[in-house]
């Protein structure tokens, strides 16, 4: 069992940014991946709440744990006190600092009680209708001053940090050194104080579009479509065996002594 006091805590996330070490962040959706990702030292893993569960808090071991708090109605979270509420739930389980990509207001109350909040700034998919769709952000001016603009306003309500994601890696830099927020770099260049990618995109194994700050270092998608046609295969042979006969063979039932299955008989017969 890893003990609270084991694990960084915000004060360590925030160290980490004054030596300007860089920090790694994965994230994962699996128990297998949490296992994993802190076998291999990973840093902070970010996962979704849906996701997250004492198993995989866990699981997680060492890893400082971003749990993301979903959005909107899908998630049932809606009003300030909805996220509050679901924050205490998560911060109960283990969750170390929590991803909010709701209004300041929603934002500001969270930080108000003392919960690490990591915000959303860039390209930002649950509002990227007002951005243009899913595309970079910050390439004009203007769009860059946009950005800066949102990081100070979460420098304002108490934030801990925010992702920071797809804008020039000139931008980004510039952004990261003149903040206190840890910035969650995806897509946005070495001067991010962090890292951000998907396991999925990592292990190879990504549906649908890939993104082009993913970078990929195992092919999962080859073992898991190999896996899929051994199992396709044992099932056949599994439908093949209960047709035939051959399943159950004598050595897959419970044996009974003849004597006693004959009194069974009389007692049924009688």
């Amino acid at each position: 069992m890893v003990s609270k006091n084991s694990r960084p805590t915000v004060g360590d996330i925030r160290a980490m940014k004054a030596r300007g070490q860089k920090i790694s962040m994965l994230y994962v959706t699996t128990l297998d991946e949490a296992a994993a990702a802190a076998a291999a030292g990973i840093d902070i893993l970010s996962i979704e709440g849906r996701f997250f569960s004492p198993e995989m808090r866990q699981a997680a071991g060492n890893c400082f744990v971003q749990v993301g708090l979903p959005y909107g109605a899908a998630g049932n979270l809606v009003t300030a006190e909805d996220y509050l509420r679901e924050a205490f739930r998560c911060t109960g389980m283990g969750g170390d600092c929590f991803y909010c990509a709701a209004s300041l207001d929603i934002q500001k109350t969270l930080c108000d009680n003392a919960v690490p909040v990591v915000a959303h700034v860039g390209l930002i998919p649950s509002q990227c209708t007002w951005t243009g769709g899913f595309k970079a952000v910050g390439k004009t001016a203007e769009s860059a001053r946009a950005v800066w603009d949102h990081v100070k306003r979460l420098e304002a309500i108490g934030c801990f940090g925010a992702e920071l994601e797809v804008v020039p890696d000139r931008v980004a830099e510039a952004i990261s050194r003149s903040t206190p927020l840890i910035m969650l770099g995806m897509g946005a260049g070495p001067g991010a104080d962090a890292q951000y990618l998907f396991a999925e995109d990592v292990l190879g194994h990504t549906a649908g579009h890939k993104p082009r700050h993913a970078k990929t270092y195992r092919n999962f998608a080859a073992e898991f479509d190999r896996l899929q046609h051994e199992r396709i295969a044992a099932f056949r042979e599994f439908f093949s065996d209960v047709a035939t006969g051959v399943y159950p063979a004598p050595q897959h039932v419970v044996p009974m002594d003849d004597a006693e299955y004959e009194r069974f008989l009389a007692g049924i017969r009688s």
